[in-house]
């Protein structure tokens, strides 16, 4: 007959003695359970033991998760959480510095249990930290030189246990010091050597800017983007890991008005190549961690491009309306500048009509009405202009090349570059908040600082080229459209992989694109 469901068969430790196999019948008050073991080992005030898991966690046996005790457990009878907390509490602050350091690194430990940290939390034990923090290099500097090992070991343990403590969310982080922000800020050059306290004090840094818009603005005065720099070069992934996540959570928080700034200072201090150097391309596997950090760095970096993708373009509006002319006047001829004086104006009116119909726009009269529609809105316009300029042969010739195509099979540029603009916006999901759980980044985007633009360009190159293939109608254009941004995409992939598995895998892909593009195209 199988044991009753309430009852759990466990072994429970006491140090100095032999476990002892007891059955926990989970109805009973947990204080009932624990004075029954108590009397077992004539173990005198029972309210000042607890029970707790004797795995590596460690962790605390309350009314709230004694149901997750399993039959053949392993627990152990310890000192309870309360009287646990107040004797750390009070040996942290003892004078001997092996004492204190022993205490704190048993703090560290106990601190990621949440039914110890209440009670550390209760007794004001996170302002004990940040004054030690904030005093602990003043207080010990003349023996920094003489125990630098002991002091580096005793801040590693304090940062830990304030990071495990903090984790739980009991506190606000809205509750702490200037000084206590700039001492942490520090310990990012100060122990740069220290791996444990730069990687603590990075992580403290990256709470505070997502949890605190106040110490947003702290941090930012305190850490600039050249301090943190020399910490992706170095070998540590983890060290690296926080790095990015502390420079996304600036990014993140920083006011719409500073995130253009933001990224411009990046772009000065090369972090995207140092980036590709030092992490992607590092002889090492990127973790999930580091590749959820790049994921939300990609995320960022595009968002920046959602205030030109949601801005309508203004008829009147002459600076824009130059940007048309200037993709007319590349693609055609110098000669045929705006200004030129030359012939009467229905004349060039009626040339400039001519020339817009070429370029594939749908208001062959005022183009600039296709770029009333938003999203893609001036994107697309930018991104043809960045084609023209920096791929102008390549350009030239697809617009010749169309235009000297009969109508139905055409492959309008203009039409082209808005459609494809606003479908790489959704693939790349431009102007949505990074997912906390995601970790899909593409290496490829960061090999080009500008990365959406030069997709763009391939995309447009190869569309057109497979719209010329297929010898496809306007009638095919969604469809083709769709299924070139996706083949793009892999041949990018395989650019930046290089490897034989992923050759294959885009071989078969390309070999799938172009049947089902064929079998569209024929109606078979």
């Amino acid at each position: 007959m199988p044991p009753p469901a309430d009852i759990v068969k466990v072994a429970i430790e006491w140090p100095g003695a032999f476990p002892k196999l007891m059955e926990i019948d989970q109805k009973k008050p947990l204080s009932a359970i624990i004075k029954e073991v108590c009397d077992g080992w004539s173990l005198m005030n029972h309210e000042y033991y607890a029970l707790q898991h004797a795995d590596s966690s460690n962790f605390y046996i309350t009314e709230k998760n004694r149901n997750e005790i399993k039959n053949g457990a392993i627990l152990r009878l310890t000192t309870s959480p309360a009287q646990n907390a107040q004797q750390l509490h009070e040996r942290i602050q003892s004078s001997s510095m092996d004492a204190k350091l022993e205490a704190l690194k048993d703090l560290a430990s106990y601190s990621r249990d949440v039914t110890f940290a209440q009670e550390f939390i209760n007794l004001d034990g996170i302002s004990l930290l940040t004054q030690m923090v904030e005093s602990g290099t003043e207080r010990y500097q003349k023996l920094q030189k003489i125990m630098k090992p002991c002091f580096g070991d005793m801040l590693s343990f304090t940062l830990t246990a304030f990071v495990e403590l903090m984790d739980h969310g009991i506190v606000s982080w809205d509750t702490f010091s200037v000084a206590f922000i700039k001492k942490i800020a520090s310990y990012v050059n100060k122990f740069a050597a220290d791996i444990s306290i730069l990687q603590r004090s990075l992580a403290i840094l990256e709470s505070m800017v997502l949890n605190s818009h106040e110490l947003y603005q702290k941090v930012a005065q305190e850490i600039t983007i050249g301090q943190l720099i020399p910490h992706l070069q170095g070998t540590d992934q983890e060290i690296q890991t926080y790095t990015i996540a502390v420079i996304n959570a600036l990014f993140l928080k920083a006011p719409d008005d500073k995130r253009q700034e933001m990224a411009n200072i990046l772009a000065q201090k090369q972090l995207r190549a140092i980036i590709l150097t030092h992490v992607i391309r590092a002889q090492r596997a990127i973790n999930n961690e580091m590749a959820h950090q790049l994921y939300v760095l990609q995320v960022l970096t595009f968002n920046l491009l959602e205030d030109r993708m949601m801005t309508k373009m203004d008829p009147q509006d002459q600076a824009q309306r130059d940007i048309i002319f200037e993709l007319r006047r590349i693609a055609f001829d110098a000669e045929s500048e705006p200004n030129n004086s030359s012939g009467s104006i229905e004349k060039r009116k009626s040339m400039y009509t001519r020339d817009y119909k070429k370029l594939g726009f749908i208001n062959h009269v005022n183009p600039a009405m296709d770029f009333t529609q938003t999203p893609p809105g001036m994107l697309a316009l930018d991104n043809m202009l960045y084609f023209a300029k920096h791929h102008q042969d390549a350009y030239i010739r697809i617009v010749l090349e169309n235009s000297s195509r009969e109508d139905k099979h055409e492959c309008p540029f203009g039409r082209s570059s808005i459609e494809l603009t606003k479908m790489l916006c959704e693939i790349l999901k431009v102007g949505e908040l990074p997912s906390e759980t995601c970790n899909d980044f593409h290496p490829m985007f960061f090999t080009h600082d500008r990365s959406f633009e030069e997709f763009f360009c391939i995309c447009i190159q190869l569309l057109n080229k497979t719209w010329k293939e297929m010898r496809a109608t306007s009638e095919d254009f969604n469809k083709l459209q769709s299924e070139v941004t996706k083949l793009a995409m892999l041949r990018l992939i395989r650019r930046d992989l290089n490897t034989d598995v992923w050759n294959s895998i885009f071989s078969q892909t390309c070999q799938q694109v172009s049947s089902s593009l064929l079998a569209h195209l024929t109606g078979s």
